[in-house]
């Protein structure tokens, strides 16, 4: 199922993620495993944060892919179903 994915990474774990190497690997670590459609990094509320659109095989996956954010960044992990446009008109038309 594609999912919606944002990460709000704690500013101080974050810093220290960015200075022992952790950030670049806990990110790499989510792309190799999940391959994104897309990956945005940007700053929300002050934090840094990323977005991605995935598909995400099974539910017993969240842990692994939310744990490392969790545990390396103490981050905030918001996932959701997420539609693209064919979809949309797909659900609207069985209304």
């Amino acid at each position: 199922m594609r999912m919606f994915l944002k990460v709000q990474m704690e500013v101080e774990a974050a810093n220290r993620a960015v200075k022992d190497g952790s950030l670049p690997k806990i990110v790499q670590g989510f792309t190799d495993r999940f391959k994104p459609e897309g990956a945005w990094f940007t700053s929300v509320d002050g934090k840094r944060t990323m977005i991605a659109i995935f598909d995400l095989p099974s539910t017993a996956d969240i842990p692994v892919l939310a744990e490392p954010f969790f545990t390396g960044m103490n981050a905030t992990v918001d996932i959701a179903p997420a539609m693209d446009a064919a979809d949309l008109q797909a659900g609207l038309s069985a209304l």
